[in-house]
């Protein structure tokens, strides 16, 4: 490992450690520490470097190579190479790093405190019927209809802080991200990962724990920032 490899393939951390491998990954990719044609490190190596078990680089690899980014040779000089040229992200390529940063940081205030605010209401019926039926809608969503129901899923929410304004920040935020999120390919395990944090959030929003609930928010939002800034930035 040369130091620029050492520099790439650092640990990831443990909240979100396959959207991080991912982005580790791509990262290696785009920056051409591993190059078109080339073969990545060895998948014990690999994940011993990272700190991530063996399955969730696997997921990793895997979920890069149905978007494209690698292939998996078998043989004697197999191992899993770099795809040449790699893909490009669509509808115009990269993000400048400070519009990312901008509505990033934009979600993270709004929705991380609207999970709060949420908690700390005495909801009623209805409204903890409908953050479930939402839940259970994103949690059985095929995957050409994911976004718009995790999208649906979130809004409601912003909804049950019983703020109008900060629903419709809230909505105006995820639009924003929505736009970035249509340029990267959907990844079948982040998705699963995404809805028990779904979970999570919903759990204790419904527990009255708002502390809880803003900080499992904030690390199901991290998740996708770490995903778009691999991809995009």
């Amino acid at each position: 490992m040369t130091p620029l490899r050492d520099a790439v393939f650092r640990p990831v951390r443990a909240g979100n450690a396959f959207e991080e491998t991912v982005e580790r990954l791509v990262r290696a990719i785009r920056l051409g520490v591993v190059g078109p044609g080339e073969r990545l490190p060895a998948e014990r190596e690999l994940a011993g470097r990272l700190g991530v078990s063996r399955v969730t680089l696997r997921e990793a690899i895997r979920s890069l190579q149905d978007a494209g980014y690698v292939e998996s040779r078998r043989g004697r000089y197999g191992g899993t190479f770099v795809t040449s040229p790699p893909p490009v992200p669509a509808a115009g390529g990269r993000v400048a790093a400070a519009d990312l940063v901008d509505a990033l940081t934009w979600r993270a205030a709004v929705e991380t405190g609207a999970a709060e605010c949420a908690a700390g209401r005495a909801l009623g019926p209805v409204e903890r019927r409908d953050l479930l039926g939402r839940l259970a809608e994103c949690g059985g969503a095929a995957l050409e209809e994911y976004r718009r129901k995790d999208s649906r899923l979130h809004l409601a929410i912003a909804e049950a802080t019983g703020s109008a304004s900060l629903t419709a920040a809230v909505a105006d935020a995820r639009t924003r991200v929505n736009e970035l999120l249509d340029r990267i390919p959907l990844l079948s395990p982040n998705l699963a990962h995404s809805n028990e944090q779904h979970e999570g959030i919903v759990g204790h929003i419904l527990a009255g724990n708002g502390e809880a609930a803003r900080r499992a928010m904030a690390e199901h939002l991290d998740g996708t920032a770490v995903l778009l800034r691999g991809f995009l930035a």
